[in-house]
């Protein structure tokens, strides 16, 4: 009766540890769900904000609250090329794939990630921009060969203002809630875009959350686009119409007497 008893008791510290654990939730909400491109986009900004949601019963943790902020644009193949100098020209001499890898991808926290975990667990909860394209399922670390080509296309990326990491993205408004602002630059790809953001304390997952917002062409933009895409044929041939009347008109106004 007594083993029984301390077995319910265990049982019931056990239950109380876990459900401690889960005590935080995550709510978030995005400023826009839609970006339109016109013909005068120069890019945009978006603002995630969310607020912590804590069990009335749970104790105050003796860690502060952390916030990472991931966006992962659309998916591509992408390829990254090592040119290679052979005499006076420049050869194209390796090659590595990187399927279904973001063609955007943003990192915030509030703080350096060195900070608020371990490189381990940044590796297995795709934390950063070195993991964020790890597969799910992967526990392996990659080749020497093939870091060095992620390396390379995280370099291009961020020249081109797609791939970008700030470590003082996200501000606390409060102990509980905190804001990030996101900006899309004009070069961003059109498509859909997916937030997670994850709460941890004394480097511990706590909580996630996921939303999305996505990019489109709307106006002119998005006539000639469909155009081009449902009617190619009945397309190519108004353009080249219309090349051929402009270069007529152009012929006349420029013509020497």
């Amino acid at each position: 009766m007594r083993w029984g008893l301390r077995l319910v008791a265990m049982l019931a510290l056990m239950t109380g540890a876990s459900a401690s654990a889960r005590a935080e939730t995550l709510i978030a909400a995005m400023s826009s769900h839609q970006i339109q491109i016109t013909s005068n986009y120069t890019g945009s900004q978006l603002t995630v904000f969310g607020v912590v949601e804590r069990d009335g019963r749970t104790v105050a943790r003796a860690d502060p609250y952390d916030i990472v902020v991931t966006v992962r644009g659309p998916p591509r193949m992408l390829l990254v090329r090592e040119k290679e100098r052979l005499g006076p020209i420049w050869i194209n001499r390796t090659q590595r794939r990187f399927p279904d890898s973001s063609l955007f991808l943003a990192v915030a926290s509030n703080r350096p990630l060195s900070e608020i975990l371990s490189p381990e667990t940044a590796r297995r909860e795709r934390i950063g921009l070195e993991h964020a394209q790890r597969a799910k399922d992967s526990s392996l670390d990659l080749d020497v060969t093939t870091t060095r080509f992620q390396e390379g296309l995280i370099r291009i990326l961020s020249e081109k203002g797609l791939y970008s990491a700030e470590e003082r993205g996200v501000t606390f408004l409060s102990s509980t809630v905190f804001s990030a602002p996101v900006d899309v630059p004009a070069t961003a790809p059109t498509g859909s875009y997916a937030i997670d953001i994850v709460l941890y304390a004394g480097g511990v997952p706590l909580a996630r959350q996921t939303t999305n917002f996505e990019v489109v062409k709307s106006g002119m933009e998005q006539s000639l686009a469909s155009g081009a895409h449902d009617l190619p044929l009945l397309y190519g041939l108004v353009t080249v119409l219309l090349a051929l009347l402009l270069g007529w008109l152009a012929s006349v106004v420029f013509r020497r007497d």
